[in-house]
């Protein structure tokens, strides 16, 4: 559906050459020559292919300043070619290690500056992403004899996709769109005696039924004192009256992710569980209210964390505010205590207070969106208001 609707926007070979622009643009900063990509993830935002990758790390992507070759095998080799027709990047599926394709590619390059009279090959730096095995690490560095300087770098082309173009920010708009229909699909299905694991399954089998080509991340469904666990895993606890359910899915879509957590109430909510609602709607708003270009992820989650206290609930998050979303379910940036660095335009984050009180409940609020040049536009667009099933 959305797909085909954004390549006619931002077609494939566009948004690769801008990345690989960008990526080439950020080694020359950093004094790199040739940088080899490992990470699937990274393989796919940089290539921007369509339907190819799986969740195999079988790919190697070599990039230069006048080349991106993916090297890969056979059992993607064709569906490789087909997206890269007329792009920027070259596909290579020699019956070759890893190793040995990026010996003999700079090997070749190396070759030709000598013959040219250029600078010799030891001069030529060639950056690794940190998600290299150790193995291949050392193997690469072995049949890079004469090239010897290898620089490991750490979240590097991470960092270069904490900046979303508009064609991202439409598929992970569509993303959500699939998600805020299932929202309301279950809210309308769930009912008092069903397990969790009941209401996981109709919900995943939803989003995979109305536009979903897979699942962000396995879908939390936790009642009563569960809730109290963030990540709790669903199970054959039956939701009963009285009690709040915590429901954190999401949905991926045109390669993309969506992320967004519910807390529903079963019958009148009590006093105490409108008061904790209250804190994680206000904590939720007023952040959404303050995000900006300039604002830092620690300014946002002292925020969080200040509006929590006042409502009567200090220290009962424990968790950070909110993280980066893309082709990963976890990118970067971070709404943390430990992110001092401002936030910038096409930041895509989670906005998600939380209130876990063990033995009792729990109950969370998350949107996401991206940060504009004047402030935060949320994808999301399911209520903020209480749902009473």
């Amino acid at each position: 559906m959305c797909c085909s609707a954004d390549s006619a926007a931002c077609a494939q070979t566009g948004a690769s050459a801008r990345r690989l622009d960008r990526l080439r643009a950020a080694c020359a900063d950093a004094g790199i020559d040739a940088f080899l990509v490992r990470d699937t993830s990274n393989i796919a935002w940089l290539t921007a292919f369509d339907g190819v990758f799986d969740d195999e790390g079988a790919h190697a992507l070599l990039v230069t300043p006048c080349a991106a070759v993916l090297h890969t095998d056979s059992r993607y080799a064709d569906a490789a070619r087909a997206a890269a027709a007329d792009g920027p990047v070259a596909v290579d599926d020699a019956r070759k290690t890893h190793a040995k394709f990026v010996a003999d590619a700079l090997g070749n390059r190396c070759d030709a500056a000598n013959a040219e009279g250029d600078a010799p090959a030891a001069s030529l730096v060639l950056g690794i992403e940190d998600s290299l095995m150790l193995g291949e690490f050392r193997a690469l560095e072995a049949a890079l004899a004469e090239v010897p300087h290898l620089r490991e770098t750490s979240r590097f082309v991470l960092d270069l996709r904490a900046v979303k173009e508009p064609s991202e920010v439409a598929r992970l708009r569509a993303a959500q769109a699939v998600t805020d229909a299932a929202f309301a699909h279950i809210v309308a299905f769930m009912r008092p005696g069903m397990t969790e694991r009941e209401v996981q399954i109709e919900l995943e089998d939803f989003m995979r039924r109305h536009g979903a080509e897979g699942l962000a991340f396995p879908s939390i469904v936790a009642t009563g004192p569960n809730g109290a666990s963030p990540h709790a895993i669903p199970g054959a606890t039956r939701l009963e009256a009285g009690q709040c359910v915590v429901l954190d899915f999401g949905a991926r879509a045109c390669g993309y992710c969506s992320d967004m957590t519910r807390t529903v109430f079963l019958g009148d909510p009590d006093e105490r569980l409108r008061a904790a609602y209250e804190a994680i709607r206000q904590a939720n708003e007023q952040v959404e209210a303050a995000l900006r270009p300039g604002v830092t992820g620690k300014d946002m989650h002292e925020l969080a964390e200040r509006v929590l206290a006042d409502h009567g609930f200090a220290g009962k998050m424990g968790h950070s505010l909110g993280h980066g979303v893309g082709i990963d379910i976890h990118e970067e940036p971070n709404l943390s205590p430990r992110n001092p660095h401002p936030l910038v335009p096409g930041n895509v984050v989670t906005v998600e207070p939380g209130v876990y009180l063990s033995g009792e409940f729990g109950m969370r609020l998350e949107d996401f969106g991206v940060i504009t040049h004047d402030g935060f536009a949320v994808f999301t667009q399911s209520t903020h208001d209480m749902v009473i099933i």
